[in-house]
């Protein structure tokens, strides 16, 4: 079967730059990882492509001669002559660091994000909601959250020990807090450094585990968290609160995520910085003119309408719509005006709009005018 261009593989031009190979290879590869319930064939063909295409000699090699000038003979294997990838019995050793993808691949791989040592694990992140006012959101406000969160056990302080006692180092792994694995494949063997089993990547194990806690270094606990929401935000933001999320034994707490909710107003609508409402007047008052009272999110105030305004037209009161979130100044309230069309007229209303339709059609009217 023919190989596939390597630029279509990955989906880039044939002078795409090396930042947008590299990132199409991440959102190729993430789409595809097997791990993911991608295709196993499609995300080795990726790797394959971009092993290629990152290289800039290789790249100009296969720019000039395809798929024939990678060798590795009919295959065409570009990791023939690279450690051995394409031969058999090979140890091969992967590193997709420069991806910032170590802990994608090291799952479909076996391996985990450790750099050649001791690993350092984080608590989970955690995603919530909070539903705030339509005001709320124009001004700002804070609220607490009421959370059920794993928290540091208080009787080990995390550290998984029992006091009075220290942390050993483990014999599983001696202290590396990994080990090697070695797993056959169709490629041959692969070398793999796994997370150590025994001491979960930390390299030490605790003389006695903490009695309460059972070694685990945490306990649930209700927590109230106060959150200050900045004014400007709107529906569907995510507030990022750091190291706020679930602890986790000799370890930093992951993140908490709230996610905004904005109640709908029952006047007002928004468009970015700007904020929306309508106001009807009359016939009469928008012939002659008038000044009425509108509403805004400062409260009222009284806005002019010039004689003659159509129905549909926009009046901008700047200032008066939503702050920016990075600037000390504020979007403006547009203010459309409807003219609402008399629908039951008194006899004498109905006689005086006839002598305004004669008089501008320019005939005389019974006043003689």
């Amino acid at each position: 079967m023919a190989k596939r261009d390597y630029y279509e593989v990955l989906g880039v031009g044939k002078n795409a730059s090396a930042d947008e190979i590299k990132k199409a290879f991440r959102r190729a590869a993430v789409q595809h990882h097997p791990d993911k319930g991608g295709d196993e064939v499609k995300f080795k063909e990726i790797n394959e492509a971009y092993e290629v295409l990152k290289d800039t000699s290789k790249r100009q090699r296969y720019d000039q001669f395809g798929h024939a000038g990678m060798g590795g003979g009919a295959s065409g294997n570009p990791y023939e002559g690279f450690g051995g990838f394409g031969g058999q019995g090979q140890n091969v050793n992967f590193d997709f660091g420069d991806l910032g993808l170590g802990d994608l691949f090291g799952s479909f791989f076996g391996g985990g994000n450790d750099r050649g040592g001791q690993r350092q694990t984080r608590g989970r992140d955690v995603e919530t909601a909070v539903e705030i006012s339509f005001d709320q959101a124009v001004f700002g406000t804070e609220v607490d959250l009421n959370l059920s969160l794993d928290d540091e056990c208080e009787h080990c302080k995390g550290s998984t020990v029992e006091p009075g006692h220290e942390m050993k180092t483990c014999d599983e792994c001696k202290g590396a807090g990994q080990i090697t694995k070695v797993m056959r494949t169709v490629f041959g063997n692969i070398q793999q450094a796994v997370v150590c089993p025994k001491c979960a990547g930390r390299g030490k194990i605790p003389e006695k585990i903490c009695t309460v806690c059972n070694g685990k270094g945490t306990a649930r606990k209700n927590q109230e968290v106060g959150l200050k929401i900045p004014a400007g935000v709107d529906d569907g933001a995510t507030i990022r609160l750091r190291e706020r999320g679930e602890a986790v034994a000799n370890g930093p707490k992951g993140d908490l995520y709230v996610n905004l909710r904005v109640k709908p107003h029952k006047k007002f609508t928004r468009e970015g910085d700007l904020i929306l409402s309508d106001e009807n007047i009359s016939m009469v008052d928008a012939a002659l003119g008038t000044e009425i009272d509108v509403d805004t999110v400062d409260g009222p105030i009284k806005m002019k309408v010039p004689a003659g305004t159509q129905s549909g037209t926009d009046f901008k009161l700047s200032s008066h719509g939503v702050p920016h979130l990075k600037k000390e100044t504020r979007g403006s309230h547009i203010v459309t005006i409807n003219v609402d069309t008399p629908t039951k007229l008194s006899k004498r209303q109905k006689e005086l709009l006839e002598d305004l339709r004669k008089e501008s059609s320019g005939k005389k009217t019974i006043f003689g005018h």
